[in-house]
């Protein structure tokens, strides 16, 4: 027996959720990775591009602790894997989508309690944060109504 038949059809909404989130959360692996491996031509853009001298920034991420590490991987990696999910279609995005809500949740604790060096305590800074979460959240919404309706399977 198909079960197809009775599943509802895949809106166009979701490709293009699917796709500007893959987009979006690709961005985010590749500052992760390119921090993490201490890509100095990376790091330089992103220091010139904001104004700072790259040895704040580099002081910045190389004391972060184990477990800010860990919460900023969640975050990146999970929001990453709900993406690809998402655009596979499948129920489990949801929890990609939770994972990265978590690291989100325990990386801006982080941020929030770190002796941030003044030249990275921006109102740029806490908008980008701001709009990491509603993202997320606004994401996370839409795949529990795509879900409750039957279209992520």
């Amino acid at each position: 027996m198909d079960n197809t038949a009775s599943r509802p059809a895949t809106p166009l909404h979701l490709w293009a959720v699917a796709l500007v989130s893959l987009l979006w959360h690709a961005g985010g692996a590749l500052d992760y990775t390119m921090t993490q491996t201490r890509n100095m031509d990376y790091l330089q853009q992103a220091a010139d591009g904001a104004g700072v001298p790259l040895q704040v920034i580099l002081d910045y991420y190389t004391t972060f602790p184990v477990w800010a590490d860990a919460a900023w991987a969640f975050g990146v990696w999970g929001a990453l894997a709900g993406s690809i999910l998402l655009l596979l279609r499948s129920r489990f995005a949801l929890y990609g989508f939770y994972l990265s809500l978590l690291g989100l949740i325990a990386s801006t604790i982080h941020q929030l309690t770190a002796d941030l060096p003044p030249e990275l305590n921006s109102p740029f800074t806490w908008a980008f944060t701001a709009a990491i979460v509603i993202v997320l959240v606004a994401l996370i919404i839409y795949t529990r109504r795509m879900t409750e309706r039957g279209v992520l399977r």
